[in-house]
C-alpha cells in the first residue's frame, strides 16, 4: 500500500511539474539563464494576491464556497514566486562566484602557457 501512494505521489508530482502554468514559468527561472529573472518575478505574486482578496469579498457577499479553493491556489502560486525570488538570488550569486573563479584559473593557465612555463599543479596532500 506505501509503495503504491509512493508511486502515486510521484507521478502526480510529474504532472503537476510538467503541466501547471506557475511550475513551468518556476523551471525556467531556475536555469542558468533565467536566475537574473528571479527577483523581478516575485512580483507576479501581487495578482495572485490580488485575486484571492476578490475572491473572498465575493466570498463573504455570499458567493460559492468552493471559490475558498481558488483563494487557497492563488496564495499558494503567490508563496511559490515569493520564496523564489531570494533563493534564485542566492544561486545566482554562487553560480557568478563559480563563473569568476573558472575565469581567472583559465587566465592564469593561459597566462602561464604564454610565458612559457609549466602550467599550475595543484597537488594535496593527506594526512
Amino acid at each position: 500500500m506505501l509503495r503504491l501512494l509512493w508511486n502515486l505521489s510521484i507521478r502526480v508530482r510529474l504532472f503537476l511539474r510538467t503541466y501547471m502554468p506557475t511550475n513551468i514559468l518556476l523551471n525556467a527561472l531556475r536555469t542558468r539563464r533565467g536566475l537574473k529573472w528571479g527577483v523581478p518575478a516575485m512580483l507576479i505574486a501581487v495578482p495572485y494576491l490580488l485575486g484571492a482578496w476578490l475572491l473572498t469579498v465575493w466570498i463573504a457577499d455570499g458567493g460559492p464556497g468552493w471559490l475558498n479553493l481558488l483563494v487557497l491556489l492563488f496564495i499558494w502560486n503567490a508563496l511559490k514566486f515569493l520564496l523564489n525570488g531570494p533563493i534564485t538570488l542566492v544561486i545566482l550569486i554562487r553560480a557568478r562566484l563559480a563563473e569568476r573563479r573558472a575565469r581567472q584559473l583559465d587566465e592564469r593557465e593561459s597566462a602561464a602557457y604564454a610565458a612559457g612555463g609549466d602550467l599550475p599543479v595543484l597537488t594535496a596532500t593527506r594526512i
